[in-house]
């Protein structure tokens, strides 16, 4: 039996999960997340893996593996570290062992990914860092309209006619919104029509990366937007030669640090058979 632990250092927040694995069983232990804002994420990352500790009532000593992904190479504590695509593969297929493709709907990116049947990375792509398909981009917008985050994806649900976004860069999207204010353009009109350009670069990464059918599991930060997710279905029921369904799960942001522990698992445990190890501190 291994107790292990994940920690996902992202763009916006850090995520921390704890898991104890004994061989094919996995069990949640524990789990935090913490938004950066303009605080240390590499402190936040100690603080993200105590609150954990503390969910399933252990101690730092207790841990036998600390496995960072994202950004988390610095943080101090960790026994390992592993490369987000293949942490984020990892932690879609246990959330649905049937899903075939990622797409990790970040702050500041969007990327698709390829897996098999046993989480490997097949294939991948990603948007570039100034398109305004990523998480802040819709952040900021929902502040110029003063809409809580919460509300955005059951606000796009209730549009009935959006308005278009087309301008891949950020700061030009921002002013056709700021345009589409000034017209009269009601809020779920354009944060739909937002959703609908957002998706429709995803859409073309999963083309891209080759997928044709399968499950898709959405993660990352905007993996929780049902206003993103229904428009990707949307989206991908129009696509030509693409069969594919697209679906997000209540843990879909922990999907990184999810990665990161089972992996760290795996390798403690072909550590651990050629010879004695020292708990992770």
């Amino acid at each position: 039996m291994t107790i292990a632990a994940g920690i996902d250092v992202g763009t916006g927040a850090v995520k921390a999960a704890l898991f104890e694995v004994d061989g094919e069983r996995t069990s949640w232990l524990g789990r935090s997340t913490l938004r950066i804002r303009s605080r240390d994420p590499f402190e936040l990352a100690g603080e993200a893996y105590d609150q954990a500790l503390e969910e399933a009532g252990l101690k730092r000593s207790d841990v036998d593996y600390v496995a960072t992904t994202g950004e988390g190479e610095a943080v101090a504590f960790h026994t390992g570290h592993f490369y987000s695509m293949t942490t984020h593969a990892r932690g879609a297929i246990h959330l649905d062992p049937g899903s075939r493709a990622v797409l990790d709907c970040g702050a500041l990116h969007g990327r698709a990914i390829l897996i098999d049947s046993r989480g490997k990375v097949m294939s991948y792509k990603m948007t570039s860092q100034c398109a305004s398909g990523s998480g802040q981009f819709l952040e900021n917008i929902a502040r110029y309209l003063g809409i809580a985050q919460d509300e955005i994806g059951a606000l796009s649900r209730q549009a009935d006619d959006p308005e278009a976004v087309s301008s891949i860069c950020a700061v030009l999207a921002e002013t056709d919104v700021i345009n589409m204010v000034s017209r009269g353009i009601t809020a779920p009109n354009i944060l739909k029509g937002i959703h609908l350009s957002m998706a429709n670069r995803l859409t073309r990464l999963l083309k891209a990366i080759g997928l044709a059918e399968g499950t898709v599991m959405a993660t990352g930060g905007l993996a929780l937007d049902d206003g993103l997710i229904t428009a990707l279905a949307e989206d991908m029921a129009k696509m030509k030669g693409m069969k594919a369904s697209v679906r997000s799960h209540p843990d879909s942001i922990y999907a990184g640090a999810i990665g990161a522990a089972l992996w760290g698992a795996f390798r403690h445990e072909k550590l651990a058979a050629a010879g004695p190890l020292k708990k992770a501190s």
